[in-house]
């Protein structure tokens, strides 16, 4: 199990108005008779990973790196939950990111540019035969200049974020039964397995996934992505992989 969490605070700066030029560029700015009050937003984050009692090592991967790209300050977080081996989350570990961020259009069309790494990093896993079992679900996230941030996910790991109290799932799980029609319109089946868990030809718990060379054919790397706004009421975001998920007191304990 692993789970990545980052908070956003607001802070506030006084300020004279008359010279807050290059405080605007920074934050939100609020004029209060000839005062500005100036809104910054200070990231912090942690992470965790807990081995679980499957006769197998550690197959998660986290990410949590702050980079300086363009002149806009980035936070990079990702949960990478392999499964038949850790080949495959350890690749994405070391080459997602510098996939995304070295597409030419990534500032012009972040949605594009997104997909299209997402896929030539899943080839370049199929190329290189990591693991011919092996595979990953992704949830990445990037925050940039702590104003937006971009989620994309392939696979059952999840991203919530945490408004004035309230959790929003950002994220949807990639269920074979929900997305039934694409896994048969791709040669594939679902079908019920014991413990009535859907699975990809009797084989596989989610419809999307890096890797699982032996199932591609019916399954894909494409990720859902969403951009959401970070407003003054964002308090913090936590991703998952689904062993945090899934048990629901540790569900409830984190989002409380």
């Amino acid at each position: 199990m692993a789970f990545n969490v980052f908070g956003l605070r607001t802070l506030k700066e006084e300020v004279d108005s008359m010279n807050n030029e290059d405080d605007e560029r920074d934050g939100d700015v609020e004029d209060e008779g000839g005062i500005a009050q100036i809104r910054r937003r200070e990231v912090t984050y942690g992470s965790h990973l807990v081995q679980g009692k499957m006769n197998h090592g550690m197959e998660d991967y986290i990410v949590t790196e702050d980079r300086l790209v363009d002149d806009h300050k980035l936070g990079l977080f990702a949960i990478f939950d392999g499964h038949s081996g850790r080949d495959v989350a350890e690749y994405l570990q070391s080459h997602l990111f510098d996939n995304i961020l070295s597409q030419s259009d990534f500032w012009e069309d972040p949605d594009g540019a997104i997909r299209r790494a997402y896929k030539e990093t899943d080839e370049e896993i199929l190329a290189k035969r990591v693991r011919t079992r092996g595979g990953s679900t992704a949830v990445t996230a990037i925050l940039i200049d702590g104003q937006t941030l971009i989620v994309a996910h392939v696979g059952d790991s999840r991203a919530v974020m945490c408004r004035n109290g309230s959790a929003k799932p950002i994220t949807v799980d990639h269920d074979p039964e929900k997305e039934k029609e694409l896994v048969e319109s791709r040669g594939g089946f679902v079908v019920r397995m014991p413990g009535n868990v859907p699975r990809v030809d009797g084989q596989l718990a989610m419809s999307r996934a890096f890797g699982d060379a032996k199932l591609k054919e019916h399954i894909t790397s494409e990720p859902d992505i969403r951009i959401v706004a970070i407003e003054n009421e964002t308090e913090f975001v936590i991703l998952a992989s689904d062993g945090l998920w899934k048990v629901h007191f540790f569900c409830s304990f984190v989002l409380c």
